[in-house]
């Protein structure tokens, strides 16, 4: 994918909307096309964080996997979703997992080389933690509606 494509399709998501054009030349720099197939995690809880992802069609579960049993479903994210903070924030291990419901076409970032241009260039790296903390914010909320919604015992609130 060439870097005019990639800054392209960049440029026209939310999540990247409003960032100087320098950020989105730079970011479109370090970006591969990969395919996640269905059924295949693309990452999971624990494991080494070193990308996040922008998808481009498809569907990916978040989840926290259970000991035993199945994994509790935290949230469906589809076309135009931004996925993974876990490589911006030491000790760069992925919170949750991430399964692909369907086959699902996404660009991953190379984590490694935008963390170094973060400290490099640390008004970039502001625009990226002001964006990511969002994102935190919203995975956390959800995780906690979905784990209150799945254990509610009476009197708890």
């Amino acid at each position: 994918m060439s870097d005019e494509i990639t800054w392209k399709t960049l440029s026209a998501q939310p999540f990247f909307a409003g960032m100087e054009e320098q950020h989105l030349e730079f970011l479109s720099g370090c970006v591969r096309r990969r395919t996640v197939p269905r059924g295949d995690v693309l990452f999971r809880q624990g494991e080494w964080a070193d990308a996040f992802y922008l998808l481009e069609d498809g569907e990916i579960l978040v989840e926290v996997p259970a000991i035993s049993g199945p994994s509790l479903e935290i949230q469906r994210l589809g076309p135009g979703n931004v996925l993974g903070w876990s490589w911006l924030i030491s000790p760069f291990k992925w919170t949750f997992q991430a399964r692909a419901e369907q086959d699902t076409p996404l660009l991953e970032f190379d984590g490694a080389a935008i963390l170094a241009q973060c400290e490099e260039d640390p008004a970039f790296g502001y625009v990226l933690l002001k964006r990511f903390s969002s994102l935190m914010s919203e995975r956390l909320e959800s995780a906690r509606r979905r784990m209150m919604d799945e254990w509610n015992p009476p009197g708890f609130a």
